[in-house]
């Protein structure tokens, strides 16, 4: 397991590098020069050529490289030139808003998932079956901006179940801060519905299927136990693993549902970036967001191998 952990640590390491590179090299190549963005076009070429020499720009690329992602790994992302603030405070600024998001968007999403994939796999071939099954092809065909109009359009300023503004206040408890994003999470999470259950679905029943299960039967063990203890536990692997790597995307995958409703999230400050051309804050959120994809997948791959070992031993016996 050690050997395990240290392996995968290692390859994360690798691909964060990698895809620092490529950022890098990618948005130099934008048509976006830095400095007369900070000027503006109506300033001299003499004084935008001294802010380039100045920034370092006229600089190889390879020793621009160096000095960003030295100071990068120290936590110095940089300065936004668009906003006057360090990206390392607008990122943490924003950090909470996704976060929650996130988090409340994935329970939602694992809750349900099980919930209904367990129901599909006993009632495989059925008429609650295709229903569960055309419910996920709904849910993952349906454009999440759509979704959004509409939840905002018919639950919030029609029906006024929910708060048609949504947004973090550090001064509210947590309870209100998840009642105040309690609508996007939910229509962020019907977008990783259908695969998370399509994935419980076939998991249980590869696991209904097998032979240690039949054992279980045949030595008359009650259903919900044979069901919950043995079956779920053996199947929930695969979700958990899925729900990880979810959770790991939605920290840039957030943009759209962050958009609708107005929420001052990373992935608004991600759009915000792309639409003013701001390349040092561009960089400092796609490394970020790399970063915690591969953090958060590392401890998910962790989590799923020792529950696998845990398991096997425990029908061993």
């Amino acid at each position: 397991m050690f050997k395990y952990t240290v392996k995968r640590i290692l390859q994360g390491f690798l691909l964060i590098f990698i895809v620092s590179i490529i950022t890098f090299l990618i948005l130099k190549v934008i048509p976006a020069d830095p400095a007369t963005l900070i000027l503006g076009t109506e300033a001299s070429a003499e004084n935008i050529e001294r802010l380039r020499e100045s920034m370092g720009l006229n600089r190889p690329y390879y020793i621009q490289y160096i000095e960003w992602i030295s100071k990068a790994v120290m936590g110095d992302l940089g300065q936004s030139y668009y906003f006057g603030k360090s990206v390392k405070t607008l990122i943490s600024e924003r950090l909470t808003t996704t976060f929650l998001l996130a988090s409340v968007s994935i329970i939602i999403s694992f809750i349900l998932s099980v919930l209904l994939g367990i129901i599909a796999s006993l009632n495989r071939g059925g008429i609650i079956d295709h229903i569960i099954r055309f419910i996920t092809q709904i849910s993952t065909a349906m454009p999440s901006f759509w979704l959004g109009m509409i939840a905002l359009t018919y639950l919030a300023a029609r029906l006024k179940i929910f708060p048609i503004t949504s947004s973090i206040d550090f001064s509210n408890s947590l309870s209100e801060n998840i009642y105040n994003i309690i609508l996007p999470a939910m229509v962020l999470s019907l977008g990783q519905m259908g695969t998370l259950i399509r994935q419980v679905r076939s998991s249980m029943i590869y696991v209904l299927d097998s032979d240690y299960i039949l054992n279980a039967k045949i030595r008359g063990l009650s259903y919900r136990k044979i069901i919950f203890k043995y079956a779920l536990k053996s199947a929930i692997i695969a979700p958990i693993t899925l729900t990880g790597l979810q959770f790991a995307n939605l920290f840039g995958g957030t943009a759209v549902i962050e958009t609708v409703f107005s929420l001052a999230g990373l992935g608004r400050l991600l759009v915000v970036s792309v639409e003013q051309r701001d390349i040092i804050l561009l960089q400092g959120i796609v490394l970020f967001i790399t970063s915690m994809v591969v953090i958060i997948s590392i401890i998910t791959d962790i989590i799923s191998s020792s529950l696998n070992k845990s398991i096997k031993m425990e029908i061993s016996k």
